[in-house]
């Protein structure tokens, strides 16, 4: 029999972040480790909200068809709820049925933020495996207080010692330092370039000083990465995409997304959030030597490398700042010579997972550049800020998908925004 906190839930539906609905006395409860179809026995474990609790899915009654075993024994539902590692919440579904998922998401998503009815298709990426492992090129793994290393358990800060990694490529696997421990430290960087070298980077835990907390300087680790036929140096701790074709598939998606005949390369096309010019690097291979374009990144480690990776375009630059400082002082401070490169540019942005925001998409919209390509790992985040664009006069004219994160909630999106 059920014990007091234990309840039998029949679920309905996918919702952000990894998580399925149920409904309990008319309260919406939200659960890991099932999917819509099935029955199953779960543990409530928050009841502080008042519009929705959450629970734990101990025991599948009734299966959906669409159920696996989990391709990673260290996070399926036989083990304990919070012995289980996060970090591949729906390896549990079949490949196929996760992409509808997740179009589901975004679908919702879009129809909830933006007012949007809009379909789109999540594509799968070229060479994946048939499990959709395999892809992961960078894993940072917690250290516990043991100095044990393993991802944290879902929605908690307890390490799970683990033997594998497999959603991660082999050179990850052959790499991480399974067994060992790590006294002191915080966490492991373990990062395998496409050029074939391991590396294990050890982070620090940060230091209390009286009220401060200094997080101990690391020094860099330089590394190169192979995108077609171009090079790109960076710091392995630096921000990369993580699936071993998502910089190529990037790559081929945001060319594919700029509209020819909005585009001037001898514009002031900017690059926001633009790490180490991946993505400027994608308008220069298709638009060619004479593009001008500003790349901005707050991380002046990125942005060094950015303007290594970009010294062959004349008119490429690289610069140190906050994005929404610097869109906001173009927005305030540009020349009418200014003003109109600004309106015949093309503006690529790559936030990070939180988007970016209404004080970004409000600057970038006085500027009325051309067309804009946003791509995006968070569809509520990029739904949002969908609609704030349209506010400001650019509705959305193509959408795309990227399954860049198999066996995980997570989805990458290019769109196209323009007047």
């Amino acid at each position: 029999m059920p014990q007091n906190d234990e309840v039998d839930l029949d679920i309905t539906n996918v919702a952000h972040g990894g998580v399925f609905v149920a409904r309990h006395e008319g309260r919406v409860v939200f659960v890991p480790d099932t999917m819509p179809g099935e029955r199953i026995r779960a543990r409530i474990t928050d009841r502080t909200h008042d519009s929705f609790w959450r629970a734990d899915a101990l025991e599948v009654l009734d299966a959906a068809p669409e159920r696996q075993e989990h391709v990673w024994s260290a996070a399926s539902i036989d083990r304990e709820p919070g012995s289980r590692a996060g970090g591949a919440e729906f390896g549990h579904i079949r490949l196929e049925h996760q992409r509808e998922l997740k179009r589901q998401v975004i679908v919702d998503a879009l129809q909830r933020m933006a007012k949007l009815d809009r379909d789109v298709f999540v594509e799968a990426v070229e060479g994946e495996t048939a499990d959709g492992t395999g892809w992961r090129t960078r894993v940072r793994l917690q250290v516990g207080r043991d100095g044990t290393i393993g991802p944290f358990a879902p929605r908690s800060h307890t390490v799970v010692p683990v033997t594998d990694l497999p959603l991660a490529t082999e050179l990850v696997n052959e790499s991480t330092p399974f067994g060992q421990t790590f006294p002191g430290a915080e966490s492991i960087d373990v990062v395998a370039t496409g050029t074939g070298a391991g590396h294990v980077l050890v982070n620090e835990a940060p230091v209390k000083r009286g009220r401060r907390t200094i997080r101990p300087r690391q020094r860099p680790v330089p590394i190169r990465e192979v995108v077609g036929d171009r090079e790109f140096r960076l710091d392995a701790r630096g921000f990369w995409q993580v699936h071993r074709q998502a910089a190529a598939t990037l790559t081929q998606a945001v060319q594919s997304a700029v509209d020819e005949a909005l585009f001037d390369p001898r514009a002031a096309n900017l690059d926001l959030y633009g790490g180490v010019g991946l993505l400027a690097a994608a308008l220069g291979d298709r638009f060619g030597s004479t593009l001008r374009i500003t790349s901005v990144e707050s991380d002046e480690g990125a942005t060094d490398n950015a303007a290594e990776n970009l010294a062959e375009w004349l008119g490429a630059s690289a610069v140190t700042e906050r994005v929404e400082r610097y869109v906001r002082t173009l927005a305030a401070e540009s020349s009418a010579v200014e003003r109109a490169r600004l309106r015949a540019a093309t503006v690529i942005l790559d936030p990070p997972r939180s988007g970016a925001g209404r004080q970004v998409v409000e600057a970038i919209a006085s500027l009325a550049p051309a067309q804009i390509v946003y791509v995006a790992c968070d569809p509520v985040a990029l739904a949002r800020d969908l609609a704030l664009f349209a506010e400001r006069g650019y509705p959305l004219r193509t959408l795309r998908a990227f399954d860049l994160f198999p066996n995980t909630h997570h989805v990458e999106a290019v769109a196209t925004l323009a007047p």
